[in-house]
């Protein structure tokens, strides 16, 4: 798990530390020892990557910090951006540094258990009635995601194509998608319609049903193993895979710091990649 290599998580540390806001000044002074904001780092990136309780945590980190004050602050940095700001910090890395390659983009929902339910979670289909939620992500050529949209788990693909290229079309890496690539879920006869609005060159759509042809049998992956990869390296975090939070702005909150250690993990690899130390 790259999110655990000190290298790659004291890098975005520094990111979110320069993002989080200063601590609020006590007008009669005294009281607790705030907790300082690596604690809370820490705090974070353990319930990322295991997806324990929050108690369980707060015993991890030797109770150096409670499961309250936990989510008290990330509470706090979700109202100051922190989050939405280190997804687009490392977005704007990645194309400087080596280039958002959206040639071609492919789109495709993930739905995972959600057992503690709450606002946008639904019984996903086969789901054997549990809860779930679900991820439209749209990712470039090499995978990084551009942005995504969260619903339950029970919403249909079709129904999340547009909000999650409303979230690429205006997110700070915006630009033109050169061919689009969608599974057999988003060809429906409206989907000409529904992409009119974008600045798509073309798409590459597996028709459900096509006029005289009956249904379209689905043959091989094509593009789609690039988001089928991105999704697999997402799961990998077990807060996003079993997810118990109950607020759509936590998940939120979860994947755009999953996402900036992929990026920063992927920056790394290309700085030792083409650039030797200097000795």
């Amino acid at each position: 798990m790259r999110a655990l290599d000190p290298e790659v998580s004291d890098a975005v540390f520094v990111t979110v530390e320069w993002l989080v806001p200063p601590a609020p000044k006590r007008r009669q002074g005294g009281g607790r020892r705030r907790v300082p904001d690596r604690v809370i780092f820490r705090g974070l990136m353990i319930r990322l990557v295991t997806g324990v309780a929050w108690e369980t945590v707060e015993f991890l980190l030797h109770h150096e910090v409670s499961d309250t004050t936990l989510r008290a602050r990330r509470d706090e940095w979700v109202r100051a951006g922190v989050f939405n700001r280190l997804m687009a910090q490392a977005l704007r890395a990645y194309d400087k540094v080596i280039g958002l390659d959206t040639t071609d983009v492919v789109i495709d929902g993930s739905h995972h258990p959600a057992p503690c339910g709450g606002e946008g979670t639904g019984i996903a289909p086969g789901n054997k009635g549990r809860l779930a939620w679900k991820w439209s992500t749209a990712v470039e050529a090499a995978g990084i995601p551009l942005g995504w949209a969260l619903d339950g788990g029970n919403r249909n693909d079709y129904r999340m194509l547009e909000p999650t290229l409303d979230v690429v079309t205006t997110g700070p890496t915006a630009r033109a998608i050169g061919t689009l690539h969608l599974d057999r879920g988003y060809g429906y006869p409206s989907l000409p319609d529904r992409l009119a609005g974008y600045d798509i060159s073309e798409f590459n759509a597996l028709w459900r049903n096509k006029p005289g042809q009956g249904a379209v049998a689905l043959v091989g992956f094509g593009k789609r193993w690039t988001v089928e990869r991105t999704h697999s390296w997402l799961t990998n975090y077990g807060q996003l895979r079993r997810n118990t939070d109950r607020r759509t702005e936590h998940r939120h909150a979860a994947l755009c710091l999953a996402i900036a250690f992929l990026i920063t993990a992927k920056l790394i690899d290309h700085r030792n990649q083409h650039y030797r130390p200097i000795r």
